[in-house]
């Protein structure tokens, strides 16, 4: 759960200089239309994506996953493929309110996405 907190902050800081270089600092406009703002919100979930899948996929763990001595792998221990990492993406973002809770209830105190999406997360003893 703190490592939810870490990541929630590495979420902030990738959304605040996204926007900033997606948006710009524009001399007088004070606000976005609306096409812009999908365009804005297209980049920023694309960005998040990016970051997320990418990491585990490429390195099965995200910044705040390594600090917290954390890997992301299928239920048979393998790496993830691109797939299933976006699947878990996906679902962790669809699930987010009820994933938190879930491993009060799980038998194996999974998230819901985790569980949904065939992942496993486990702690790195060395």
């Amino acid at each position: 759960m703190v490592c939810l907190i870490y990541e929630a902050l590495i979420v902030l800081a990738l959304v605040l200089v996204g926007g900033l270089l997606a948006v710009g600092l524009p001399a007088g406009e004070a606000g976005v239309d609306g096409s812009s703002r999908l365009a804005l919100q297209l980049w920023i979930a694309a960005l998040l994506t990016a970051y997320f899948a990418g990491c585990w996929f490429r390195f099965g763990q995200t910044l705040a996953m390594k600090t917290w001595r954390l890997l992301v792998t299928t239920a048979d221990r393998a790496p993830l493929p691109p797939g299933r990492a976006l699947l878990r993406l996906v679902l962790a973002s669809c699930t987010l309110p009820l994933s938190v809770l879930w491993p009060l209830v799980d038998r194996e105190r999974l998230f819901l996405h985790d569980r949904l999406a065939g992942t496993r997360v486990w702690r790195i003893l060395s």
